[in-house]
């Protein structure tokens, strides 16, 4: 189809039309006669939902969209003229519904194919297109969107409503199924780094060496009484205090350690990592993903599936090849092409509508430094997921001298999938030692140095979008109620590809504010948070 017309493309045959997000939505309480904010309409349960026209704010109020209405108008001259209906709207739960609501309210029979793509390159939609499905494929996607549209509508309505009324009407306080819990984490956190009191402990450090190798050890007990620790302290047998062998090893500990790949990014694994290396925000990175998946460089860019099917794996090895030039990558992406590739991202039991995002293949030019950035990192977990695992040896060293210290060691014997990034552990510890000397039981080593360390609790840290979203993934491992945690357990709050406008919706209704790179509530999110913080 080649010949643009007033609202499609026509030509060979085919008519290629639009939406432009969901230009129908559930109608307002008002349709069902619910006029006003009033208690005695509480709670509102429609007899049946109606459909209507997505409404544009105006100096008289609400009104129905006039560009809505008429593109509606043009896909039903469209639907009537046409003797087939292939339906190409966003291969999700979202997509779906925008083309079912379209296709009901205008009271279509007609039968539809379903075109479902991971990736917008042209073999992937030729592919497609040979390959397309019953429309009833794809039902119960339609239910669970239109579930939830629903659902988003009964919390929402009446949640705002009730909030609002019981604050005087002064101003509309909005509430939502997943916006509503968020914001109760965020403030719940907030206020538990507020009114944290710190303890003060001690620990003792000490310094050993052993063939001209210092390496420290940290006593094994924290200590809230400064007098006791300072007793303890004066008997550890240090060479400063006339003793030239003080430290006996009890116990050595090494143990080989095989650290797996990552998997595969999905949505939400990405937007954490740009976070903390780039500081982007988790709706900025979505939209530089979608420019990516438009422009052909990347798959589907709102899965929330971090694995492969066996038929994408296959095709895998020819993929990493194309990359074997790149000037960051290329070193390891020539190395995987000698080695059986890591298949902990394989499992087809675990992939949803789409698998996890690949990048395809196509070159890539002209990026801007953002859109370069999430691309690489695209890119950079491929390599790193089919990688080898990376080896460790992992050492522990029992130290005895007036109490017990321990030290810790780490040795990367193979690094594997961590020379992609060159990255070093994300959890290392500050007393751990990059390596340590050999040692046997029953030796005595020189104490060279020792200290009394005063140090203080310390709150959980404030909510990042990174952090943040990672909650959002587990968040039913919080609640209590067993049945209803375990309803939780494989689901969190919100879906990958909503998760960044909850947090925008949270921010432009003025309930949380961005503070450097962390998410603090504001004092009307706070209000909000203590009124509905105990509700059931």
């Amino acid at each position: 189809a080649t010949t643009r017309k007033d609202g499609y493309i026509e030509g060979k045959g085919y008519s290629f039309t639009w939406a432009f997000g969901h230009l129908l939505q559930l109608a307002p309480p008002q349709d069902y006669g619910f006029i006003g904010w009033r208690k005695q309409h509480l709670p509102m349960l429609p007899a049946k939902f109606k459909l209507a026209v997505r409404k544009i704010k105006t100096k008289d109020g609400f009104v129905e969209d006039p560009a809505v209405r008429k593109q509606l108008d043009t896909i039903k001259k469209l639907f009537d003229e046409a003797s087939e209906i292939i339906v190409a709207t966003d291969a999700g739960r979202e997509g779906e519904l925008i083309f079912r609501y379209i296709y009901y309210y205008l009271k279509c029979k007609k039968p539809f194919k379903r075109l479902w793509i991971s990736s917008q390159t042209d073999e992937a939609i030729k592919d497609g297109f040979r390959n397309l499905k019953p429309g009833t494929d794809y039902d119960t996607l339609f239910n669970s969107a239109h579930c939830r549209s629903e659902s988003d509508w009964l919390v929402g309505m009446n949640a705002t409503q009730a909030l609002s009324i019981s604050a005087g009407n002064r101003t509309v306080l909005s509430l939502g199924r997943v916006q509503t819990p968020t914001l109760a984490m965020i403030c719940a956190r907030f206020l538990e780094i507020k009114n944290f009191v710190p303890q003060t402990y001690f620990q003792i450090s000490i310094q050993l060496t052993k063939d001209e190798q210092t390496f420290k050890a940290i006593s094994t007990s924290n200590y809230k009484d400064k007098a006791e620790v300072e007793a303890i302290f004066n008997l550890v047998e240090d060479v400063p205090s006339g003793f030239p062998i003080g430290g006996n090893i009890t116990a050595v500990e090494a143990k080989p350690r095989k650290e797996p790949p990552p998997l595969l990014h999905d949505l939400s694994s990405l937007q954490q990592e740009a976070n903390k290396k780039k500081g982007f925000t988790a709706d900025q990175t979505l939209n530089l993903l979608q420019n990516l998946y438009e422009s052909k460089l990347v798959s589907y860019p709102r899965t929330g599936s971090r694995y492969i099917g066996d038929d994408v794996f296959a095709g895998v090895p020819d993929l990493i090849s194309k990359f074997t030039n790149h000037v960051d990558f290329g070193k390891q992406a020539s190395f995987l092409q000698t080695i059986s590739l890591n298949k902990r991202s394989v499992n087809a039991k675990k992939v949803t509508d789409h698998h996890a995002i690949l990048p395809t293949g196509e070159e890539a030019y002209g990026l801007s430094a953002d859109k370069q950035a999430i691309y690489d990192m695209v890119v950079g977990r491929m390599i790193e997921a089919f990688h080898q695992e990376c080896l460790k040896e992992i050492t522990k060293i029992t130290i005895q001298s007036g109490t017990t210290f321990l030290a810790n060691g780490t040795v990367i014997r193979s690094a594997g999938w961590r020379s992609v990034f060159n990255e070093t552990e994300d959890d290392k510890k500050d007393e751990d030692n990059a390596a340590l000397p050999k040692v046997a039981v029953g030796e005595a080593l020189p104490i060279i140095e020792k200290a009394l360390l005063e140090k203080q609790t310390k709150p959980k840290a404030m909510y990042n979008e990174a952090s943040l979203l990672k909650a959002l993934e587990t968040s039913g491992k919080e609640i209590e109620d067993e049945e209803l945690r375990y309803a939780m357990k494989d689901s969190g709050l919100g879906t990958p590809a909503t998760r960044a406008s909850i947090i925008e919706t949270l921010i432009t209704r003025e309930y949380i504010s961005r503070e450097k790179r962390n998410l603090v509530p504001t004092n009307k999110g706070l209000a909000v948070y203590d009124v509905v913080k105990d509700k059931r």
